[in-house]
């Protein structure tokens, strides 16, 4: 059984559409823990009523990003996890912690990378004049915001969409597409070549299809 460890900053809603996902659909798998960088993160009350162990590493006590970064890792090392999940956790990590989970930490970004990395992602699609936007699943590296790709999805971009709409529709997509990759990951179904990411059972990694997006039903 694999260990998933998950940290957050806020609300932790692609958190927790993970562990709902993990118990809905029975993964050979177990959230051991939740950390969070601020003790007001809504996500971590959520955690703790499923019964996960949830903790508060606060950067604000700790005089570098580097001390910061070292007592995180002895926290999430302290559940022995096969899994790292970032899930809206606003905290550049340094390169050494990046390097001691390498191959076993995941995030999600709002946008379809490589196209707008960082922050503003909806408003700069919209103001880009973009048709599509969506959000990415990576494995995590050093860069900022790069690292192989595991899987995308797509929503279009509305005439009339502002920033809250846009975030809210690829929001929606996030909370199928993150669980999808974990399981994937769990299933010992990813295998990164050359810096590629294959899904072994031939599976789409891409959910959506531009051109039928109205419409579309998740292709998993």
């Amino acid at each position: 059984m694999k260990r998933i460890v998950i940290l957050i900053s806020g609300r932790g809603s692609n958190m927790r559409a993970v562990v709902e996902a993990c118990a809905a659909e029975a993964w050979d798998a177990r959230i051991a823990a939740v950390f969070s960088n601020r003790a007001d993160a809504g996500g971590l009350a959520y955690a703790a009523s499923r019964g996960i162990a949830t903790a508060v590493v606060d950067h604000h006590d700790y005089a570098s990003r580097e001390a910061f970064d070292a007592a995180l890792a002895d926290a999430v090392d302290a559940h022995a996890p096969d899994l790292l999940l970032l899930a809206g956790f606003m905290r550049i990590l340094t390169a050494g912690f990046v390097q001691r989970y390498e191959g076993r930490m995941l995030n999600i970004h709002p946008s379809l990378l490589p196209a707008f990395t960082g922050l503003h992602t909806h408003r700069r699609a919209i103001e880009a004049g973009c048709k599509v936007a969506g959000a990415t699943v990576h494995f995590v590296t050093p860069d900022l915001d790069h690292g192989p790709i595991v899987a995308q999805a797509v929503v279009p971009v509305l005439p009339d969409d502002d920033e809250a709409a846009l975030a809210a529709r690829v929001l929606a997509r996030e909370h199928e597409l993150y669980p999808l990759a974990v399981r994937w990951f769990v299933e010992d179904a990813l295998r990164v070549d050359g810096g590629l990411v294959r899904q072994l059972r031939g599976a789409s990694q891409l959910l959506g299809v531009p051109g039928a997006l109205r419409g579309a039903a998740p292709q998993h």
